[in-house]
């Protein structure tokens, strides 16, 4: 049984991979440039998920009006853990909030069909003070998963729910440094 809160994710020595979805000409501008640019907004926050499910369930796998396209954003650990040390939680006191540059709030994550499951996964506001950064040094690669969203979309429709977990990145929990755990999780992390 999972902790009731733990960050999992795709992540290396080095990097971790956070998801979001665009709309085609903000994914397509972004692909071609290998980062953000626009018409992405840099003057409103944009929130980065580690959880592909979780990302699936907002998105309706690719499939809300906005967010057609799916992302998979590879950032160094080191931008991770400094937006992480600059976050404020959501459920904070609400002049600590509007003045962070960083929100993170808990979500219940899901099942590949949607459902909440009984632990929660992470999702990171990262404010217009620290977009750029966040754009421009932190981001190391850019991959387009929307083929293998659609794919694995249809594959659960049509009741083939284990050829589609193979098309799900893989998550593992996320070492969180202590200091981190002790600022953003409501009750003890577990590592």
């Amino acid at each position: 049984m999972a902790p009731r809160y733990q960050i999992r994710a795709d992540h290396d020595v080095g990097t971790i991979v956070v998801y979001q979805a665009y709309s085609p000409a903000i994914a397509d501008a972004a692909l071609r440039a290998g980062r953000f640019v626009a018409p992405f907004s840099f003057h409103r926050m944009t929130w980065i998920k580690p959880s592909f499910l979780w990302l699936m369930h907002r998105s309706n796998w690719a499939r809300k009006p906005g967010q057609e396209r799916v992302l998979a954003v590879r950032m160094t650990r080191e931008g991770w853990e400094e937006a992480l040390s600059q976050a404020v939680l959501t459920t904070a006191d609400p002049a600590a909030v509007a003045g962070a540059a960083v929100h993170v709030q808990w979500d219940p994550e899901r099942s590949p069909r949607g459902a909440a499951l009984n632990h929660y996964s992470i999702q990171v506001g990262i404010g217009r003070r620290l977009i750029r950064t966040f754009a421009d040094d932190w981001i190391v690669g850019l991959t387009d998963l929307t083929p293998q969203v659609r794919k694995a979309a249809t594959l659960i429709q049509t009741g083939q729910a284990a050829r589609a977990q193979r098309l799900i990145p893989t998550e593992r929990p996320y070492p969180l440094p202590r200091a981190l755990e002790d600022r953003l999780c409501p009750v003890t992390c577990s590592r």
